[in-house]
């Protein structure tokens, strides 16, 4: 699809303005589709001896209206379902405000006002840079899903230390002093899906340094999809290493940059919608060069257009997908994704 430039663009607004009008016309009220219930992506993949991911099932379920339970629930080794309720408020103490979550969890809020803020959550083992394959007591099977996380001092959720399968899903991010999700460090089948990112400068990283192969390569299995770049300056996500790392039907508006893939990394991208977007995807970005295939997005308003190389392992080898047409995503992605919608 080509970028706006001349007629180009006068051409492409009109396109994209018939096919919107279609999409309300066949999608009444501009409802979005029922949220799932279970995850998909990279994170239903049987795999590392995980079944999917299931977060707390089968556990307790609580509620947690002070940061005292809060953090007591996340910490327990059991599986657990931990409801936060109203507004938890995570302290900086000495570990910079990021506090750390056992596996076989699921943290979810209570209706459309439940909130983490002040700090931030780790998924995973003390960083160990001598440590090059997924350990047994790597951190698992961890649901986050109906929170809006903001005002952290660090990172809003920061996977790292060989942690899998993992759901984070119709959220909302905002406000962090540095990622609102990064994921790294040997991380792998993770899905990040239906939230919404704001007022947020660097967004999603995905692998942490060029020197990190040892740890990276083979792994970093990410889906990204449905989420809205509400203005998210950068790192949407930004990628080393990983493949494959699958990036569809996401919507983006006021960005400096979408994608980036570098130091190998293989990313497919399909069914985005980019507006105002001022390099949507980029192979060329520093480090050694990535790899990405793209197919079916819409670019409106862009300066660049999506730099292609390579070819990537698909996405379909791993688990099944439907695609939404491009341009149903500005209505589809604003009206589903973020809290209030599960």
């Amino acid at each position: 699809m080509p970028t706006s430039f001349g007629n180009r663009r006068a051409l492409l607004k009109v396109v994209v303005a018939a096919a919107l009008a279609t999409t309300a016309a066949t999608v009444p009220g501009a409802a979005p589709a029922l949220a799932a219930t279970t995850a998909d992506g990279f994170a239903s993949v049987n795999a590392l001896g995980q079944n999917g991911t299931t977060g707390g099932a089968g556990g307790a379920v609580v509620t947690a209206t002070t940061t005292a339970q809060f953090l007591a629930y996340i910490a327990r080794p059991e599986p657990l379902v931990v409801q936060v309720k109203g507004t938890i408020t995570l302290p900086t103490g000495t570990s910079d405000g990021m506090h750390a979550v056992a596996s076989d969890k699921t943290i979810i809020g209570l209706g459309s006002d439940a909130r983490l803020v002040g700090g931030g959550l780790t998924i995973g083992l003390p960083v160990d840079d001598d440590v090059t394959s997924p350990p047994a007591d790597a951190v698992h099977n961890i649901i986050i899903r109906n929170l809006a996380l903001t005002g952290a001092t660090d990172d809003l959720i920061n996977v790292q230390m060989f942690s899998h399968h993992i759901w984070i899903d119709h959220n909302d991010f905002s406000n962090g002093d540095d990622g609102a999700v990064d994921i790294k460090r040997g991380s792998d089948f993770v899905t990040v899906s239906w939230n919404r990112f704001h007022d947020h400068d660097k967004t999603l990283l995905l692998g942490h340094d060029d020197d990190n192969g040892a740890q990276d390569i083979g792994r970093l299995r990410v889906t990204y999809h449905h989420n809205y770049f509400d203005g998210s300056d950068q790192r949407n996500p930004r990628v080393r290493f990983g493949e494959s790392v699958h990036v569809y039907n996401n919507y983006y508006r006021d960005n400096s940059y979408g994608v980036a893939s570098a130091m190998n990394a293989g990313v497919v991208l399909e069914g985005n919608y980019f507006f105002s977007v001022n390099n949507p995807g980029r192979v060329d970005f520093s480090g050694d060069l990535g790899r990405m295939v793209a197919r079916d997005n819409i670019l409106v308003e862009c300066n660049h257009e999506i730099e292609l190389r390579g070819s990537v392992v698909e996405p379909r080898t791993y688990y099944a997908y439907a695609l939404n047409r491009a341009a149903e995503v500005p209505t589809i992605v604003p009206a589903g994704a973020g809290t209030g919608r599960i």
